[in-house]
């Protein structure tokens, strides 16, 4: 039986992945595995020890502690109606547009931001 926080963990693990357009094989060489077991840990059908996730924290640049960002929000929220899809990191289209916006010079970036807020307070 997967565990939840498995599960979110290994969402976690791709949305950064694909936010720096690494690839599962570049991702396996890097920690050192083969990338059927990312894959794995991707849909928590596998779980991720300490010393691995600290591997692939590495590997992606960023703490341990990202992988869990949001999980107390993500488990009181899965209750609750949300306009915006419950897996928007796994949608593809919608880590594009991330990346692209990352992309953009940041005090471009912040002028897009403030744009897109005010544009959703009026929808």
């Amino acid at each position: 039986m997967v565990h939840p926080v498995d599960t979110y963990v290994g969402k976690r693990v791709r949305h950064r992945r694909w936010l720096i357009g690494m690839t599962q094989q570049q991702l396996a060489e890097k920690v050192g595995i083969k990338f059927q077991q990312i894959q794995k840990y991707e849909t928590g059908a596998n779980r991720i020890s300490a010393s691995r996730l600290w591997d692939i924290g590495e590997a992606l640049g960023v703490p341990v502690s990202f992988f869990f960002e949001g999980l107390e929000e993500d488990r009181s929220s899965a209750s609750a109606q949300v306009a915006v899809p419950a897996d928007l990191m796994g949608d593809k289209e919608a880590l594009d547009l991330v990346r692209s916006y990352y992309a953009i010079p940041e005090n471009q970036r912040r002028r897009l931001f403030e744009l897109a807020r005010v544009l959703s307070d009026v929808a």
